[in-house]
């Protein structure tokens, strides 16, 4: 199974396309690479990403081929707040993720608990639960620093009077 820890040769995504029973096509295999070198793309991303290596792809061929990749357990589709689907080659865990309010960065955390669904509702109203998705939501590093700095220069500039305080 291929992880983000680890990226797969094209012949190793052809094998996991056959594996599930779908047709190895270059566009398939080209939106798979995509996806596995830059995880968490929206359907644009992977557009972009994949046109240089296939001529002629359209955004809805890309539409098509991540819903069939999904459906076949080649992607994983999350859906963070405020932005767009987006998509990963990550599936073969239990893992969930940390995304920042302000930038939108999305990073991958292991599940502190074990394994899937790891979660369970306290009440499941006759489900069968196989999977719990969680979204730690917060500010990223890079934009905690922003912030700290932007404080401290609030603190650190003298404010100028204003005609009532003069």
């Amino acid at each position: 199974m291929t992880t983000t820890h680890e990226r797969a040769a094209p012949e190793a995504w052809a094998a996991r396309i056959r594996e599930v029973g779908l047709r190895v096509t270059p566009r398939r295999v080209a939106l798979l690479e995509a996806l596995a070198e830059h995880p968490h793309s929206t359907v644009d991303e992977v557009h972009v990403r994949a046109s240089s290596a296939v001529p002629h792809l359209t955004k809805q061929a890309v539409y098509v081929s991540l819903g069939d990749f999904e459906h076949h357990g080649l992607v994983r589709r999350i859906d963070p707040p405020n932005s767009p689907a987006r998509y990963e080659t990550r599936t073969d865990d239990n893992h969930h993720h940390l995304v920042c309010d302000n930038c939108g960065t999305i990073v991958d955390v292991d599940c502190s608990v074990g394994a899937a669904p790891c979660l369970h509702p306290a009440d499941d109203a006759g489900f069968e639960v196989h999977l719990a998705e969680v979204t730690y939501r917060g500010l990223c590093a890079d934009c905690l620093v922003e912030r700290n700095a932007a404080r401290q220069a609030n603190q650190t500039t003298p404010s100028t009077p204003t005609e009532e305080q003069e």
